[in-house]
């Protein structure tokens, strides 16, 4: 999907309450779950033995730690939107509420649908409060929904 992009402050608090943009598909496949239990040390087997968690796991193959799916959310999010205007940076300020509907199995794609929340100024900086919601191609229920907080530094 083309990103939406947005031209200044003005226009982005004009669109608060709505979906701003949607990611392209992002495959999330065995080597990816692999390299992330790697650098977290989180190597639980129902993410990084296939053969195990086909004979034992309710969900029939691997799945993503929600953490891994938490960490896309920068750049599926860059994907879907782009922020101009007179400001030097933008941080990650972080998170009100996450949440994992459901499991994300491995070689499953995902996409990220980005809400505008809110935007209030703060000192030196806007805070722009997005709800993204990380869709599972072909399923109901998300794998993540996440409130996220961005500051824009002037």
């Amino acid at each position: 999907m083309p990103r939406r992009v947005i031209e200044d402050i003005a226009e982005l608090r004009s669109l608060v309450g709505q979906e701003v943009g949607v990611s392209d598909w992002l495959t999330v496949g065995q080597a990816e779950i692999d390299a992330f239990a790697e650098v977290t040390g989180d190597r639980q087997w129902i993410h990084v033995d296939p053969e195990r968690a086909r004979a034992e796991s309710p969900f029939g193959t691997t799945i993503a730690h929600g953490f891994l799916t938490l960490s896309l959310l920068s750049h599926l999010h860059a994907q879907a939107v782009h922020v101009r205007g007179d400001f030097n940076m933008a941080i990650n300020y972080g998170l009100n509420r996450v949440r994992f509907p459901s499991p994300l199995r491995a070689g499953s794609r995902i996409r990220a649908h980005s809400t505008l929340q809110a935007v209030e100024d703060v000192a030196g900086a806007i805070q722009v409060l997005w709800l993204v919601t990380v869709e599972i191609e072909g399923l109901a229920k998300p794998a993540l929904v996440a409130e996220w907080i961005v500051r824009y530094y002037f």
